[in-house]
């Protein structure tokens, strides 16, 4: 974790280094260890340093080649050291002397633009090309580590690590970019690239771009996942070896530190496994123990998993930490979040991980280890049902959902309906009637389900116009209900932009995954996935902690996206691949627990109890700083009913009301700190 910034003026004009201060002050969080500037001609780049690695300890940034005529800047770390010191003729200096930094200049000064497609690991780097008078840009394969920017043809191109040191340019506008929020309130845009404010831009995972002042801004990708041919292996013992070795270096490769290590853990499978692994990696070749932290739940002991918990610590090697997690609510810190945090997208989770980042700062930490998004990574195979119903391997079928009902709070008719019956109702859609009868008899066959019913209710109802269903439940009484869409965003809005509010939120994809692997890849390639990661980023980076996540290995990915569908779920079992390769190492009690524990209840507590003035506050005579983003009426009924009820049974009933008081409190926080956030143009 540090912090690099940058401006390239593109008409000629000298950088002023008071600039470039202010820009590098502004993100002094990220790295207290050491703040640096070089500034050329029309180019100046910054940079603050956190002191993570053994090799950070020799490193100064931005660091000039006076040779090659180049200069970097970059927030990285390099995974493939050895590869790279090899292939860049590094073999005669002690490995240990050897900089990151040094390795992507080299990189850079060998292969060119190309040279990201060599590097393994977490890194944003800047390189200033004295010869060729460009700026090249970089940032990693999943979006680690951040960069934001600021375009203005012909005149300017600055960059951070965050976007408020873009924000301290009196040069740069503070506008609030309307399809970005709408976006927040009603998802309907793939767009990885834009912010919460006009003009000011992210650099997409996987991308690089060059800046000059004579071709401008170029932008482009150097990598992409791709589903690929699916790994055929002899055994599932291979497949868990296969999985066991390449988890492993995912680890190891994070635990390069000059200072201890910590890790998250909540007792779930994801982050018992690193924390398992990385215990046995640092006993064996340090001879240290890892540091835990644990979020405990006494008050709200739904939520508490401290018996998976000491099921891990039990097994030694470890220096546990406890944090109560249920003594606040999600808002209760809302101005310090806002301090750090650049956009109103915080998720309803963030207030555990800062508060297990500010004890890991405490105890004097820098470095954790987190299990964000196992889930995706080695995937619970959930869609090997549409698979199997689109074989028409229902007896198949039926023996995993009844195993899947039987270690998971599920049922065999609730996975039959999404999987089974949305599969029918696509065939009717697509018109493919043949399919659809032959589909309906075997369904009627293993799930006693009279035929007439699904050639009603999946063939004929859905070539029915809506107008005159309508007609006929008046007429017949029908008490049918649809699903009412919470009207949260403003009609005028949601024109303005495009979208239509009374449809759900919509994903790029019309139609459902039907693998496996088409949906594990959907949601590894989403915005929604970079979204999350930058919030982990500047979640760590308020308590200047770099954030490792072994689960974002690019080779670990690759890996569990070419799996078949029965390594993922199997017997009942969702990630059995990983459950076997950590046979011996995770604790019996963590390796074969079923679900995980919702966290709602403590949510809505929190929410509900400890923020319940606030929430009152903004929604009932504080929310006119809303009312051009959000239906205030919508809002208002949507709170009552929530507040009325004595448990919250889904999301829909307290996602709207979060999402609203947050924006209202970030444009808040904004419109006090002085800066005036006007409204942009939605075009």
């Amino acid at each position: 974790m540090s912090g690099i910034v940058g401006i390239y003026n593109l008409d000629s004009q000298p950088v002023e280094r008071q600039k470039l201060s202010l820009m590098i002050d502004a993100i002094a969080h990220r790295g207290p260890d050491k703040a640096d500037i070089w500034s050329g001609l029309s180019t100046g780049l910054g940079h603050r340093m956190l002191w993570t690695t053994p090799e950070s300890l020799l490193e100064k940034l931005p660091l000039v080649d006076c040779t090659s005529k180049l200069v970097i800047t970059a927030d990285l770390r390099i995974d493939n050291r050895n590869e790279l010191i090899s292939a860049l003729s590094f073999d005669d200096y002690p490995p240990e002397k050897i900089t990151d930094s040094q390795l992507v200049l080299a990189a850079y000064a060998k292969w060119g633009e190309q040279c990201p497609k060599k590097l393994l690991g977490d890194f944003a780097f800047a390189i200033w090309d004295q010869s060729k008078q460009t700026l090249f840009c970089a940032r990693d394969h999943f979006g680690i580590k951040p960069l934001y920017y600021y375009y203005q043809p012909g005149h300017k191109f600055c960059f951070a690590s965050e976007i408020k040191a873009l924000l301290c340019l009196p040069e740069v506008p503070k506008k609030v970019n309307e399809i970005a929020i709408a976006n927040y309130l009603h998802p309907f845009t793939e767009d990885k690239s834009i912010t919460s404010y006009k003009n000011i831009y992210r650099l997409p995972p996987a991308h690089a771009m060059t800046v000059s002042y004579t071709g401008g801004l170029q932008s482009y990708s150097y990598w992409s996942l791709e589903v690929g041919e699916e790994l055929r292996l002899n055994s599932d013992a291979e497949y868990a070896e296969a999985f066991r070795e390449v988890f492993t270096e995912a680890v190891r490769c994070r635990l390069r530190s000059a200072f201890p290590i910590s890790c998250h853990l909540s007792g779930g499978l994801d982050s018992s496994s690193i924390a398992c692994v990385a215990r046995d990696i640092l006993l064996q070749e340090k001879g240290a123990n890892l540091h835990t932290f644990s979020n405990i739940f006494e008050d709200v002991p739904e939520c508490d998993e401290r018996p998976y918990i000491k099921a891990v610590l039990n097994q030694g090697g470890f220096i546990p930490h406890d944090v109560y997690a249920d003594q606040s609510g999600p808002l209760s810190e809302w101005q310090n979040y806002f301090n750090y945090m650049d956009e109103p997208l915080i998720g309803p989770s963030h207030f555990l991980v800062w508060g297990l980042n500010r004890a890991t700062q405490q105890a004097g930490i820098r470095i954790s280890l987190d299990g964000f998004d196992g889930d995706t990574t080695v995937s619970h195979g959930a869609v090997y049902f549409a698979e199997l119903a689109r074989q028409g391997k229902w007896q198949t079928f039926i023996k995993e959902a009844k195993a899947v009902s039987q270690h998971f709070n599920t049922s065999v008719a609730a996975i039959f309906y999404q999987y089974g019956i949305a599969y029918l109702q696509e065939l009717a859609q697509q018109r493919k009637w043949l399919t659809f009868v032959q589909t309906a008899l075997q369904i009627s066959k293993h799930f006693q389900i009279p035929r007439r019913k699904l050639f009603v209710t999946y063939g004929l109802k859905p070539l029915v116009p809506q107008s005159i269903l309508k007609i006929w439940r008046s007429r017949h009484g029908s008490n049918h209900h649809t699903h009412q869409v919470t009207l949260l965003i403003n009609s005028h809005l949601a024109k303005q932009v495009g979208i239509n509010p009374l449809t759900q939120s919509q994903d790029q994809y019309q139609n459902p995954a039907v693998t496996v692997r088409e949906d594990q890849w959907r949601t590894l390639t989403s915005a929604f996935f970079t979204t999350v990661l930058e919030l982990g980023d500047q979640c760590a980076a308020a308590f200047s902690l770099e954030s490792r996540h072994p689960f974002m290995d690019k080779r670990l990915i690759e890996f569990c996206l070419s799996l078949p569908p029965d390594q993922k779920l199997n017997q009942g079992w969702s990630r059995l691949v990983m459950r076997r390769a950590l046979n011996g190492i995770l604790p019996q009690q963590v390796q074969w627990r079923g679900g995980k524990t919702d966290m709602t209840p403590n949510f809505q507590r929190g929410l509900l109890h400890f923020d319940r003035l606030l929430v009152d506050e903004v929604i009932t005579s504080d929310a006119s700083n809303i009312q051009e983003f959000v239906d205030l009426n919508s809002l208002r009924r949507s709170y009552r009913r929530l507040v009325s009820k004595t448990e919250v049974t889904n999301d829909d009933e307290i996602v709207p009301v979060w999402k609203a008081v947050t924006l209202a409190l970030w444009l808040n926080y904004n419109q006090n700190q002085t800066i005036s956030l006007t409204r942009g143009s939605a075009s």
